[in-house]
């Protein structure tokens, strides 16, 4: 598996996480491949052969060749059907808003293409121009000429959604929206509502989810850690807390994720 990270232009760093590919050859011996959420909306461009996508234990769909991921609060199974060559840009949770009129909430939990975001001939050419890219490079500056030139000038997320995600951030995860506040709890409401509708998932499911990817990258990084140290570190109660929490959005626990076949691809994103 190739792996690779690309940071953004200094206009776009704000809203993107980064640009991401990953290249695997061909196998006939494939495992499926667990998704575990990490809280970023993606968008991506399949340029090798055809992903399967699992909507039940023998149901799949192929992905979209260019589409959106939306915000996911459970894992998923992918499965290639041959080489794996794939281009893609991380958002940050409140980035992708800035370029649709779409709800992202509408995105969350499943794959839309792009065609049905974007202007229609806009979304064919930009995939035309992806696809026929001669290297990694060449599509960056492309993707980014186009985003740049829909970036809108007025903020299409709301100040207190998005002090929220930052604080979420600055935290891995381990505020409560309660401290975020300041105990102004008249806001609570208004800020589920608008995070729902702008994000794609409440701040309380998004706070979990970035606080397990911290747990995620100590488990995979810091070789021998036990899962005690790994909860506290990373303010859970208490280890049961962390566990339950690592289920919720794995599917597994702490010590079924590490060695799994299933798990390689999600283990590679957090290295």
């Amino acid at each position: 598996m190739n792996y690779q990270t690309y940071q953004p232009h200094p206009d776009l760093e704000s809203i993107i996480r980064c640009y991401w590919t990953l290249e695997i050859p061909a196998d006939p011996k494939a495992q499926r491949q667990r998704i575990v959420p990490d809280g970023c909306i993606e968008m991506a461009f399949i340029l090798g052969d055809d992903i399967k996508r699992y909507t039940s234990k023998d149901s799949f769909i192929l992905q979209p060749r260019a589409m959106v991921l939306g915000q996911t609060i459970e894992p998923f199974y992918i499965e290639p059907t041959g080489d794996v060559n794939t281009f893609s840009v991380s958002f940050y949770p409140y980035g992708f808003a800035n370029f649709v009129t779409a709800p992202i909430k509408d995105l969350a939990n499943k794959e839309t293409p792009i065609e049905c975001l974007l202007d229609e001939k806009e979304a064919k050419e930009l995939t035309r121009k992806i696809v026929e890219a001669t290297d990694v490079k060449q599509r960056i500056e492309i993707i980014e000429r186009f985003l740049l030139s829909k970036l809108k000038q007025q903020p299409m997320v709301d100040h207190i959604v998005k002090t929220t995600i930052d604080t979420l951030l600055s935290k891995k995860g381990s505020s409560s929206i309660s401290n975020i506040l300041k105990e102004d709890l008249s806001k609570r409401r208004q800020l589920e509502r608008k995070f729902v509708k702008q994000i794609g998932i409440s701040p309380k499911q998004l706070g979990k989810v970035i606080r397990l990817q911290g747990a995620l990258k100590m488990m995979l990084n810091e070789e021998g850690e036990s899962l005690t140290n790994i909860a506290y570190e990373s303010e859970y109660y208490d280890q049961a807390h962390f566990i339950k929490d690592f289920r919720e959005f794995t599917g597994v626990s702490p010590k079924e994720f590490l060695g799994n076949e299933n798990m390689a691809l999600s283990s590679l994103f957090y290295k």
